[in-house]
């Protein structure tokens, strides 16, 4: 079982910025350990509130201040999405936290399956009762990329030769070819951030990979038209989050 397995464009995908304040460094660990314990208990019984469909979390390589990890989370309905994030924000554990939240559908889910020409075996959910809180580690097998992007206002005038995404689709199959693409897919935020509308998601095996990729998506024409942030980031404790996922499941 995979915990991105069951995407729907009818769904809700809650993407989250998130981390720790440097006020929760300041706890002794036996009382941070207690609200840890106590947040999963919560966050649990939320999931089989919610019927969660989906948790997924990346560490970024190179932190932003408080923003160290990013979170794709999705529900069947908005009232599970919304249910979710009062639970997750919640004191003790949520006075301590980095919240930046954006509510988005999974995007031309069917449009770019044809680039993935390495994929993944599903995620297996760790056996373990998920209440138990194992070691977390990130995944180190392969690197992820995120991108935030937006058309720029006058993209908006121009036809998509002019924006050049015919080379920007030919370089990305190339590379996909070269480097053996594990993943891509895409959100679009129901609302609006001033820097970015979409969010992508591609992984691959190596480093070398993630970089070509980044540098095609930045490449001209396509890339003067269009305002673009990267991050690279390792997937976060897959085995033990998709295990959530199947708790949510088993009511």
């Amino acid at each position: 079982m995979t915990n991105h397995s069951t995407s729907s464009t009818d769904s809700i995908v809650v993407l989250y910025k998130g981390g720790r304040l440097p006020t929760w460094q300041k706890l002794p660990p036996a009382e941070r350990q207690a609200i840890e314990q106590q947040h999963v208990e919560l966050m649990l019984a939320t999931a089989r509130q919610t019927n969660l469909m989906r948790l997924e979390g990346f560490r970024l390589l190179t932190p932003e201040r408080d923003f160290v990890r990013f979170w794709a989370i999705e529900f069947p309905t908005l009232t599970g999405a919304e249910v979710w994030i009062e639970a997750e924000m919640a004191p003790p554990y949520g006075a301590y936290g980095y919240y930046e939240y954006m509510l988005a559908r999974s995007w031309a889910v069917d449009q770019f399956k044809h680039l993935v020409t390495n994929p993944l075996p599903p995620v297996i959910p760790q056996a373990a009762d998920p209440h138990q809180i194992p070691q977390l580690d990130v995944d180190a097998n392969t690197i992820v990329v995120l991108l935030f992007e937006r058309w720029q206002p006058e993209a908006a005038m121009l036809t998509p030769q002019e924006r050049g995404e015919r080379e920007l689709s030919m370089l990305r199959q190339s590379i996909a070819e070269e480097h053996g693409l594990h993943r891509l897919e895409a959100f679009r935020l129901i609302g609006m951030q001033a820097a970015w509308r979409r969010l992508w998601i591609a992984e691959f095996p190596t480093l070398a990979g993630a970089e070509s990729w980044i540098q095609a998506e930045v490449g001209l024409p396509h890339g003067i038209y269009a305002d673009k942030t990267f991050y690279l980031a390792r997937k976060w404790a897959p085995a033990y989050f998709a295990s959530w996922v199947l708790y949510g499941e088993n009511k």
